[in-house]
């Protein structure tokens, strides 16, 4: 999201609006806003419901589940909730009447779009 943060005027400055969502609690969310200064909302999405209507839920795996608390992440604290289910990262362009223009999905966490291609999806939308 920081990343992201760093092309937010550019894409305002194109006529776009930025808002990520995340399970984490409303509490957590405002955290990440708050540390990073990132100028966009994150929306809540408790057990990941939205995600999982555009299918990209995933329940994490047991041994996972002890690796992340190995590491004092607990994402039914985190999150509020027990399901232990992540979001695969995404991204969306949206136009004005609610049509998905442009995604970018990859189930890696590891692998996002550069935040360059989003301008560049953007441009070719206008």
């Amino acid at each position: 999201m920081y990343a992201l943060q760093g092309i937010l005027g550019k894409l305002q400055a194109a006529g776009g609006n930025l808002v990520a969502i995340s399970p984490q609690r409303a509490e957590h969310s405002q955290g990440q806003i708050d540390k990073h200064k990132l100028g966009f909302d994150i929306l809540s999405d408790h057990g990941n419901t939205v995600a999982a209507r555009f299918g990209l839920r995933f329940v994490l795996p047991d041994d996972l589940r002890g690796a992340y608390l190995n590491f004092g992440i607990d994402l039914a604290k985190h999150n509020g909730e027990p399901s232990w289910t992540l979001a695969m990262p995404a991204r969306f362009l949206v136009d004005r009447q609610g049509i998905v223009r442009a995604a970018d999905v990859d189930p890696d966490y590891t692998r996002r779009p550069e935040p360059d291609k989003t301008l560049a999806d953007l441009a070719a939308l206008t």
